[in-house]
């Protein structure tokens, strides 16, 4: 593992813990001499929390996660609820928080884990975060057909046999199955998600976004929102605040501030469920002065104060 790999090194305690194995049991061999990190897993062989009905929390992790999935599961994102009764094809990023809950004991499937850097050296030019399936706000989750299963299980099983094996260009292999993966689920996307239109509304809606996304999420009490106003977002994209309005109104139908007001509230939502930060820690990362004004905000959005969406 690289040093300073956090929340990596969080997932190979709960992994090892799991398994009843120490951690350098579970590093690849040779991953030492790669930039950056890559491993492959069994899920029938890490999902005995089950039994316990241990929910697997959502990390806001600083690696991305492709997993098959084949047994009854619910996937819980912010606002929506996926329920998989047989087969899916999972991809999970520091974007897009989520619950992952097994629903029975029937719990089969592999899962990769690996960070950005390890992707860096991939020679398709393809870049993670510009993908519709780690996009904030895509719900990346798609129920598969057994035949599909069955297909995307062969190239797991590559990945497990290659990452013990002593070749020496393993890892460029390995990349390739990734990639292969990441396809496999861009073509699972509806094409108007792949759709990739010039004009300029288009582009300011794009830049818009990406401008809110990459505040969140936010993974400490200290972190606090740099742009909460409609002004500020117009002024860091060089446009005229009734332009920014007329566009997103146009194409969304929301406002500019409807857009940030949902987005905060969203945020919101995740820190008071999943952390046990205070309210006033949560308020003050997402820029309210005051608790109270963040309190009659929720409040306002939700008809719930925060204390009683948590409870």
């Amino acid at each position: 593992m690289t040093a300073g790999n956090n929340t990596l090194d969080e997932f190979y305690q709960q992994a090892a813990s799991f398994m009843g194995k120490d951690i350098a049991e579970l590093l690849p061999p040779g991953i030492q001499k790669e930039v950056g990190h890559f491993n492959v897993f069994d899920i029938s062989k890490t999902i005995h929390e089950y039994k316990q009905k241990h929910i697997m929390p959502y990390n806001r992790r600083n690696y991305y996660k492709i997993s098959l999935i084949r047994g009854k599961n619910r996937a819980e994102y912010a606002d929506k609820v996926i329920e998989i009764k047989n087969n899916a094809l999972l991809f999970a990023s520091h974007k897009i928080p989520y619950h992952y809950i097994p629903l029975d004991e029937n719990q089969r499937g592999s899962f990769c884990v690996f960070t950005d850097a390890f992707m860096v050296k991939n020679k398709s030019g393809l870049i993670l975060d510009d993908l519709p399936i780690f996009k904030s706000g895509s719900v990346p989750i798609f129920e598969i057909t057994d035949e599909q299963a069955n297909e995307l299980a062969l190239v797991f099983k590559k990945m497990e046999n290659e990452i013990t094996s002593d070749y020496e260009f393993k890892y460029d292999l390995l990349r390739t199955y990734v990639t292969e993966l990441l396809h496999y689920g861009q073509k699972l996307q509806p094409a108007t998600t792949l759709t990739n239109t010039k004009n300029a509304a288009s582009r300011i809606i794009s830049l818009f976004i990406e401008l809110l996304e990459r505040q969140f999420p936010i993974e400490s009490p200290n972190q606090q929102l740099t742009l909460r106003s409609a002004n500020e977002y117009a002024e860091r994209l060089a446009i005229h605040v009734n332009h920014l309005n007329k566009v997103l109104k146009e194409n969304t139908g929301k406002t500019t501030t409807e857009i940030i007001t949902g987005r905060i509230l969203q945020e919101a939502k995740i820190l008071l469920k999943q952390t046990s930060w205070s309210i006033s820690e949560i308020a003050y990362s997402l820029g309210f002065e005051e608790v109270a004004h963040f309190s009659n905000f929720f409040k306002k959005q939700t008809s719930l104060t925060p204390l009683k969406f948590r409870a």
